[in-house]
């Protein structure tokens, strides 16, 4: 705290002055010139629409990038590290995506095609150097919870030999998994690509930091618990909907007595292994500038082993099996299932642009250029919907692929084809070498892999610290998902984080403002000891916009922190008004009556009666002593209608001159937000205090203006740029010394 007391003490204050008249809204617009010039919708739609030559040149360049890098690209600088980056990305997409191929139900080698073909639509269409597109495990479960779902395996059992027997018809089934997989990633291609198209790609603004964090966490337990039965070897029932994740632990738990130990054994052999092997692969990087392909020699050596010792017959440990070599032809999607995914698909798309934009922009960020968010909607969503047609599932980008793309140099797209056209050597020579690999050690890979997002746990502590909103947006999006599927889990993830703010719209904080000694800077009352109120005026801040859901606390909150409850005063004073209207109707009825009886007196007297008249009517013994009795004067009782009232306990405070309303933090008002003001400056008005705006935006006086806040007698005038021009005129016009300017 004293080493912060004398740096400010050091920094110099650098002193200023400035005069000028004291500014309403009226006398800014007159001074700065405000300009009235709009562009019409037609004119901006025919702008939008009009086509050049070089603006079509500019439109089909943006659409292909590769078209404008390609040309320029410095093979000197560039060509040693993107090749052998592509080579070290390539030989990690072929466990990773032979092993996130379980996580989609779909057989492995279709994990390979998803490593291959998207790779090279986004080569052509991405704008992103670093990040490493192909098979992600939040996606893969995403699109494993549809397949499953869609094609259970109680709809591919077959009576068997024996009368209660049957068994699983693996083939029908993993190919009805493989075209519903493929008619999803197509359909939340066509999603993205819509979305791109129409410059939607500021969407990804509503998945916070900490929601896509908390989110990652969830689906890895997802994908932990549905790689628990390749672990153990057991065959739990399928699971979908609500408490999914829940019952498919119960499950497993209750299956725990089946476990099949040759499986066990290879998968706690393979996870120490990789463990141990990632570690020493830490420790060397240091020291070697390629990283140690771990996962790669893993499953090199886990098959060798499999094939010597023949697990699967011996031990009864399941293997990949068979892989086809070459390429497959393209295959329309099944139409007649779109209708079925197309949350699933919208969350694919929504999921899958998230992340790669997020690590697309932390790495532009790094290494100075731009990711354009339309053009990578694009990109993402020409790969999954073509990639859909050669039966690939749904891609985004990995953050291990990616970081080990940059340290080994990696500098362009280039990197991406070249583990592309890796990928393709496997999938014509390699592939079939690889078909008695344990699944084990491919769900190993994948808990291996997860230990980065698990670490994510620690996101709660440090957001406890930072932000409790955050943390709580964190907790919520984590059960939410792991209670519900991915995909209902995201979109009650985003339904919570903007209710949060919109409660803390509901929720600001209200001050009451006061001047800083000698400066133009209001600040709260209660935040600061030296600052203090102005005498007769009260300035009013709210920390949040005026809208309809805060409307009715705003006018709350003013009436509290004024001490002036505008409703009970007006109340009051309309209790008075009746009060005052019964005595005088009363006094008025009484006069009449009486004036009625000196009539008939008088009437009496003509007729040559006495009158009779009372002590103190001094008009009836003039008429008398006059002896005209017909120019009587009835005179009614003096001051009927004063009614003398005493101060409503309730309301009895001294009223401000004037209420200020400082309208700064308020970026747009909805019509119950100009009622709201309209009311306030009329009530207030009543009570006979003036309220005055400051600080409004140009789109918050266009509200007012479209409102029909103002008329002939409520103009502009009432509205100021700055609380001290607010300030100053209050008292201007409540002193006979008139200010020039604003002396500071």
């Amino acid at each position: 705290m004293e080493e912060e007391m004398k740096d400010k003490d050091l920094r110099k204050r650098v002193p200023y002055h400035i005069q000028r008249d004291v500014l309403d809204e009226l006398g800014v617009d007159q001074v700065a010139e405000k300009s009235d010039f709009k562009i019409s919708a037609k004119e901006k739609f025919r702008e939008a629409v009009r086509c050049t030559g070089p603006r079509f040149k500019s439109c089909f360049l943006s659409f292909v990038p590769l078209l404008t890098w390609l040309p320029r690209y410095p093979f000197r600088e560039n060509a040693i590290g993107d090749l052998i980056s592509g080579i070290s990305v390539g030989i990690m997409h072929l466990p990773q995506g032979m092993a996130y191929a379980l996580l989609a139900a779909v057989p492995p080698v279709f994990g390979l095609y998803s490593s291959f073909y998207p790779i090279l639509i986004y080569f052509i269409f991405g704008t992103s150097k670093h990040i490493s597109v192909g098979t992600y495990a939040v996606m893969s479960v995403m699109i494993g919870s549809v397949t499953e779902r869609l094609a259970p395996d109680s709809d591919f059992m077959i009576p068997g030999n024996d009368t209660n027997s049957t068994s699983l018809d693996i083939v029908s089934r993993d190919a009805e998994r493989v075209k519903i997989a493929a008619t999803v990633t197509f359909l939340s291609g066509i999603f993205q690509l819509l979305l791109g198209l129409v410059r939607f790609g500021f969407v990804v603004t509503y998945l916070s930091e900490p929601l896509v964090r908390a989110y990652t966490t969830a689906a890895a337990i997802h994908v932990i618990v549905s790689q628990l039965k390749y672990s153990f070897g057991i065959n739990p029932q399928r699971y979908s909907g609500p408490l999914s994740l829940i019952y498919t632990i119960i499950e497993d738990c209750a299956l725990l007595g089946q476990t099949n130990i040759g499986t066990l054994v290879v998968s706690i052999v393979t996870i120490i292994g990789l463990v141990a092997a990632k570690e020493l692969s830490a420790l060397a990087a240091r020291k070697i500038p390629i990283p140690i392909p771990v996962e790669l020699i893993t499953i090199i050596i886990a098959t060798v082993v499999s094939w010597q010792m023949d697990l699967k017959t011996e031990y009864g440990v399941e293997v990949v099996g068979k892989i086809p070599s070459g390429l497959q032809a393209p295959v329309a999607p099944a139409v007649s299932l779109l209708g079925s995914m197309v949350g699933d698909a919208f969350a694919l798309a929504v999921v899958g642009y998230g992340i790669a934009i997020s690590l697309g922009r932390i790495f532009a960020l790094k290494y100075a250029y731009k990711v354009d968010s339309n053009q990578e909607l694009i990109a993402l969503g020409l790969s999954n919907s073509i990639g859909g047609l050669f039966n690939c599932f749904a891609i985004s980008c990995s953050m291990s692929r990616s970081m080990v793309q940059v340290s080994t140099g990696g500098k362009s797209q280039v990197a991406g084809a070249i583990s592309a056209l890796v990928i393709l050597v496997i999938l014509l020579k390699i592939g079939e070498l690889f078909e008695e690999l344990p699944k084990a050690v491919l769900a190993a890979i994948i808990y291996v892999n997860l230990q980065g997002m698990m670490k994510q746990f620690g996101d709660i502590r440090s957001l406890w610290r930072t932000n409790k909103v955050d943390m709580v947006v964190w907790v919520m999006t984590l059960i939410l998902t792991v209670l519900f599927n991915p995909d209902m889990g995201l979109a009650a993830s985003i339904a919570f984080s903007i209710l949060t703010v919109v409660f803390r719209t509901q929720l600001p904080k209200y001050s009451i403002l006061g001047q800083v000694p000698g400066t133009d800077i209001y600040k709260p009352v209660e935040d600061y000891n030296q600052v203090k109120e102005i005498p007769g005026i009260m300035i009013f801040h709210s920390s949040a916009t005026l809208y309809f859901a805060n409307a009715e606390m705003y006018i709350d909150a003013l009436y509290e922190k004024t001490g002036v409850d505008v409703a009970k005063l007006l109340s009051h004073k309309k209790k008075l008004e009746a009060k005052r209207l019964r005595k005088e109707k009363k006094a008025a009825k009484k006069a009449k009556k009486e004036a009625k009886k000196r009539a008939k007196e008088a009437v009496k007297a003509a007729e040559g009666e006495e009158p009779k008249f009372s002590d103190t009517d001094e008009s009836g013994e003039e008429a008398e002593a006059n002896g005209d009795v017909h120019k009587l004067s009835v005179k009614e009782p003096k001051d009927v209608a004063a009614v003398e009232v005493g101060p409503d306990p309730d309301t009895d405070t001294t009223l401000p001159q004037a209420i200020i309303l400082d309208l700064s933090p308020v970026n747009f008002l909805d019509t119950v937000g100009v009622k709201t003001l309209r009311n306030i400056y009329k009530d207030y008005g009543e009570a006979g205090v003036q309220v005055y705006f400051c600080g409004c935006q140009r789109g918050v006086v266009e509200s007012m203006e479209k409102g029909d806040f103002f008329n002939e007698k409520v103009t502009k005038s009432i509205l100021f740029s700055s609380v001290h021009d607010a300030v100053l005129y209050c008292q201007q016009g409540n002193s006979e010394e008139v200010i020039q300017g604003t002396h500071l």
